[in-house]
């Protein structure tokens, strides 16, 4: 679970099959779909099938350095790390 200050995201599903939060709201998207997370909006991106999930994630705004990412919750223990 992450956002971002000064990016906003737009995903495209290429493959597979995509669990997405945004803020409260949460969608599963298929291939062909696409979601727009602005920025500062809590998001996250979870692959709900076996098989690979391929997105195709276009950035935009004034900042689009990796350390503009504000990790809230991360299984892999990268939360309050920025």
């Amino acid at each position: 679970l992450q956002k971002h200050k000064f990016r906003s995201e737009t995903w495209y599903v290429i493959k597979g099959r995509a669990k997405v939060t945004r803020e409260n709201e949460k969608f599963t998207l298929e291939l062909g779909d696409s979601i727009i997370i602005e920025k500062s909006q809590i998001h996250s991106l979870e692959n709900v099938e076996s098989s690979p999930l391929e997105i195709v994630e276009i950035q935009t705004g004034n900042y689009l350095g990796e350390d503009d990412i504000v990790r809230l919750e991360d299984i892999y223990g990268r939360a309050n790390l920025h």
